[in-house]
């Protein structure tokens, strides 16, 4: 491969794996590897300046500057990156060079929050704006009202200088984290993959009552201009906002040379483990803001700082135990209990086998040694297993063939990596499977909380989902024990749940949970057989025939129907009165007839609900994913990955004003 090919590929990977990262909140690779990427593109750049192009990525601050939680703002000063170095070697250079061209300076050691940045204004004293880096240059998001209720920042200085414009790095403290992630898992939705994700997508939510509820810090590292007042260096900087009350970066050190700022950097690596919170390096930067000033910076970062990034930890350790846990569809996932070993500042024991391919994949078993590590510093995963200090007697670990919860038989779906436990009685699966039943995509039966169907659970009152619409009979004893409140409260939820008796059968359909049977989905096949009765004793072949149905989707849903406790549920939810049959929509011929479209973005008008409603409304179809049977892709602003996805295909992409054009084209 030559260079000009390696430095395509590279600009491609990381163009997407920025994406992912600053847009998305989503990454796929650690930092550790992205850092890897843009070393190796900055290299070849150096070498081969004749192929250096403004749109590189080595010339980009950030992301994108999105309209996600409100108006976009314009940076008074640049919010830029810092320079990343991975050695001690390249830590001194720095530090001399920096000794060459400045009088005696100081250098700064800070810890590098691992969180997202956000830059703060104050007029005389009142918070007027908060802003994220955006695209670090022109412009960022104003997320004022989500600034206002994090606990960590100042609404009012006691001290007001005419003006302050102060940076500070939003993050999520681990026990936080937790906390979101362990309420993510009991409503069925997707879990935050880090803090730093889940930060970032909290900072930017349009409701700022979730804001609060996840709770988010933050620590401020710079005062990025300032009148009304004077100061010199970057500590006193810090000693004036700490007379504000406003928290800044903790432990940082004071240094003069070399030595001194390595055995800070060293200093902050150990204590990784003492911290609430995750850092992905150490900061150090100049002291004297007059030096600053004289040094300026770069397109892209400040010459007077740099960030150093530890490399990633791995340790070895022996493995004690494989647990088996059964989540809301019945899959089976094995995790490896191993003794207690500290990766990046914190003690980790467990770590997901994923399923038995990948059990089969590292050959392991109970007793062997691993070698574990920490996926973007956060994950633990098991890299691998050290075979020369196998045990005698070792056998490989074999997911049995009976649910480890309810005894069942277990089966390997078809074409699929996962095991399932096959009743849909297990006590494992009720809790997922009843928060599913009642959610917003299935029955919709409002105020039905987490909380409420944990208790109704661990009691006895429900056994499986036609339970709940018996809860009426236990009315007395329910108001009694003050399980879901007073009378008001019991009755209010008691009529909802008799109000989505009268629910269109796809409704039902989605909260039953068969695999691969989503909302959208559910409502083709609703559609198309009309009755609940008709869907039961539909084969695969006339599945496959709905739009939605693949053939792994029918199998499902076929052995769903042909499952003996299944049809006792159907029948019973019968007799309780529950809608089994699918309302008949109008649906108005257009240009949209038979296409399949996917919404991304934002679009100026439309709510994605709104635009899924006014395209099936118009004959069209919505789905989740761009694929070569994709005939629309209907894109707004920061629309992503999806636009990607299309122009890789050359899926017709179309405008909200397009949109309408096709629906009142005669």
């Amino acid at each position: 491969m030559t260079a000009e090919e390696r430095i395509k590929e590279l600009r491609e990977q990381i163009n997407y794996h920025s994406d992912r990262y600053y847009n998305q909140d989503n990454p796929e690779i650690s930092d550790y590897e992205f850092d890897m990427l843009m070393r190796e593109l900055k290299e070849l750049e150096k070498e081969h300046p004749e192929l250096v192009t403004e749109d590189s990525p080595t010339k980009r601050v950030g992301g994108t500057a999105k309209r996600t939680a409100g108006v976009l703002v314009r940076h008074n000063i640049p919010m830029l990156s810092l320079q990343d170095v991975f050695s001690r070697e390249e830590v001194c250079e720095f530090v001399e060079q920096m000794k060459e061209q400045l009088d005696e300076p100081e250098f700064v050691v800070e810890y590098k929050i691992d969180g997202l940045s956000m830059a703060l204004r104050y007029e005389n004293g009142a918070l007027v704006t908060a802003l994220t880096r955006g695209d670090g240059v022109n412009f960022g998001e104003d997320v004022t009202a989500n600034a206002r209720v994090i606990s960590d920042v100042k609404t009012k200085l006691k001290d007001a200088p005419e003006y302050l414009e102060i940076r500070g790095e939003v993050y999520m403290k681990n026990e936080d984290f937790e906390r979101v992630n362990e309420q993510q898992e009991l409503l069925g939705k997707r879990l935050f993959a880090n803090p730093r994700n889940c930060a970032a997508g909290t900072l930017r939510q349009l409701d700022s009552r979730i804001t609060k509820e996840r709770g988010l810090s933050m620590f401020v590292f710079n005062i990025q201009q300032v009148r009304g007042i004077s100061l010199e260096t970057h500590t006193e900087g810090y000693d004036f906002l700490k007379k504000q009350g406003i928290p800044v970066i903790d432990n940082y050190r004071v240094c003069k040379t070399a030595d001194e700022v390595w055995a800070a950097i060293e200093a902050i690596g150990e204590n990784r483990g003492n911290l609430g919170y995750d850092i992905d390096g150490a900061v150090v930067k100049i002291n004297r803001y007059s030096d600053r000033e004289k040094l300026g910076a770069t397109s892209k970062v400040p010459r007077w700082a740099v960030a150093y990034k530890y490399p990633p930890e791995e340790k070895e350790t022996k493995l004690l135990d494989i647990e088996l846990s059964v989540g809301r569809t019945g899959r089976i996932t094995p995790t490896a209990i191993f003794e207690p070993v500290r990766l990046c500042g914190t003690s980790v024991s467990r770590a997901t086998l994923h399923n038995q391919d990948f059990i089969d994949e590292l050959d392991i078993g109970i007793g062997d040694t691993i070698v574990v590590y920490k996926s973007g510093e956060i994950i633990p995963k098991v890299k691998e297993v050290k075979k020369d200090k196998r045990p005698e007697g070792w056998k490989r670990f074999v997911i049995p063939d009976t649910c480890p919860v309810c005894g069942a038989r277990t089966e390997r779906e078809k074409d699929t990596a996962d095991i399932k436990c096959t009743s849909p009685n297990c006590p494992a699966q009720l809790e997922r499977h009843i928060i599913n039943f009642v959610g917003r995509d299935a029955m919709d039966i409002k105020g039905f909380g987490t909380v409420y169907i944990e208790e109704l659970v661990r009691l006895g009152y429900i056994r499986d989902i036609a339970d709940v619409f018996e809860l009426k009979n236990h009315r007395g004893e329910l108001i009694e024990q003050g399980i879901i409140g007073k009378e008001k409260n019991t009755d209010k939820l008691l009529d909802a749940i008799e109000k989505a008796k009268k629910n269109d059968a796809c409704r039902l359909l989605t909260g039953f949970g068969i695999p691969n049977v989503g909302k959208a989905a559910a409502k083709a096949i609703m559609k198309h057989f009309k009755t609940m009765e008709n869907l039961k004793n539909a084969g695969v072949e006339e599945l496959m025939a709905v739009n939605d149905v693949g053939e792994v989707s029918a199998e499902c849903i076929r052995r769903f129907f042909q499952n003996q406790k299944n049809q006792e549920l159907l029948e019973h939810l019968k007799r309780l009165g529950v809608n089994m049959e699918s309302e008949e929509t109008q649906t108005i011929e257009s240009a949209l007839t038979g296409k399949t479209l996917v919404v991304t973005g934002t679009l100026p008008t439309l709510g994605r609900k709104e635009a899924a409603e006014l395209i099936e409304k118009y004959g069209g179809r919505v789905s989740g994913s761009v694929s070569k049977k994709t005939d629309f892709v209907l894109a707004g602003e920061n629309a992503g990955s999806k636009l990607t996805k299309a122009n890789e295909l050359n899926v017709p992409v179309i405008t909200e004003e397009e949109l309408y054009r096709m629906i009142n084209a005669e």
